[in-house]
């Protein structure tokens, strides 16, 4: 990738967070007008009058640019400074910053948790039980399942539980089991293969 290519892309990156930092940050000051101790119309009063803010300084900036055209060099120098900014590639995590491995024991004792009594558990509820928990913020039904088939933990296609409609993805408690060897590492009992 050339040089220009890669300053084009930075830029469009950049211009793409800026944007979208900025509708956020302005949807969430809107947001921020609308009173609790009100109902009706008058609990949206505050948003539509910062909504009418927005518009009158909206029409006031065009009017000066229209004014004066040497300011929208200003204007998009300052964009553009943003946009390079916000288009800078993170740093590479570091082995410090890197998430431990998960242990593949706790994931099993978490997915069994989640399955509670029955033989099989879909992946969406394990999911929901991770967030209600504070993890798994953000992910999709199919980052845990990669997630769970990185650990080897068989995810099957066609899962069927009690008191679900249809069979989805999941596990089945017969899947968790330990592997042989594992169970074999595990066991305080002396070999007597001689």
């Amino acid at each position: 990738m050339s040089r220009l290519s890669r300053t084009a892309t930075r830029l469009a990156t950049g211009s793409t967070a800026t944007a979208q930092r900025l509708a956020a940050r302005t949807a969430a000051w809107v947001r921020r007008g609308r009173r609790d101790d009100l109902t009706g119309w008058r609990a949206a009063l505050g948003c539509w009058l910062r909504l009418a803010f927005l518009t009158l300084g909206g029409y006031l900036l065009w009017r000066l640019v229209r004014a004066v055209p040497n300011l929208l060099w200003l204007l998009t120098g300052t964009w553009l400074i943003a946009s390079w900014r916000a288009g800078r590639k993170a740093p590479a995590p570091t082995a410090e910053d890197a998430p431990a491995e998960p242990d593949v024991e706790a994931v099993r004792a978490l997915l069994l948790e989640a399955m509670g009594d029955a033989d099989a558990v879909h992946l969406r509820t394990v999911l929901a039980h991770l967030q209600e928990r504070g993890q798994g913020k953000g992910w999709t039904v199919a980052d845990l399942r990669a997630r769970l088939e990185a650990l080897h933990i068989p995810v099957q296609p066609k899962v069927k539980v009690p008191g679900s409609k249809s069979p989805t993805r999941g596990v089945r408690r017969a899947d968790l089991a330990p592997s042989p060897a594992a169970a074999e590492e595990a066991s305080p009992a002396a070999s007597t293969a001689a």
